[in-house]
């Protein structure tokens, strides 16, 4: 049901379906906010990219609370908040003193940039 639906619903019905509608709007909302939101499977993934399946790992040179990493060679990734899109390009091409990360499938690309922005709060 879309937010107008839930609306016309919740004007002709009694107060119980105001209730109901105000939860399924909210409930609506909060779905369409996960839709992007990573598995925790491939959260868990990208973390061990992140600490340790990478060389050199990314904890090493950056801070990322997530993982515990509080590096000062590279940007703290916190409060840089990359995107999805930004970290893949990154970790593909090297950035300043970052190295490529040529030995990374991309299906391990994906899941470190996903994991990163994530956590970071990116844009997915």
């Amino acid at each position: 049901m879309d937010s107008t639906l839930l609306r016309y619903v919740a004007r002709r019905r009694p107060v119980r379906w105001r209730l109901l509608s105000a939860v399924a709007a909210g409930l609506l909302s909060l779905a369409g906010g996960l839709a992007c939101a990573a598995e925790p499977k491939d959260v868990e993934a990208g973390r061990t990219l992140f600490m340790q399946a990478t060389t050199p790992a990314c904890a090493v040179c950056h801070t990322l609370a997530d993982a515990g990493a509080a590096g000062t060679i590279g940007p703290s990734l916190d409060e840089l908040k990359p995107d999805a899109n930004r970290v893949a390009q990154a970790v593909r091409n090297g950035i300043g003193v970052m190295p490529a990360f040529d030995a990374l499938s991309d299906a391990d690309v994906q899941a470190l940039a996903k994991y990163v922005s994530g956590v970071t709060g990116g844009a997915q």
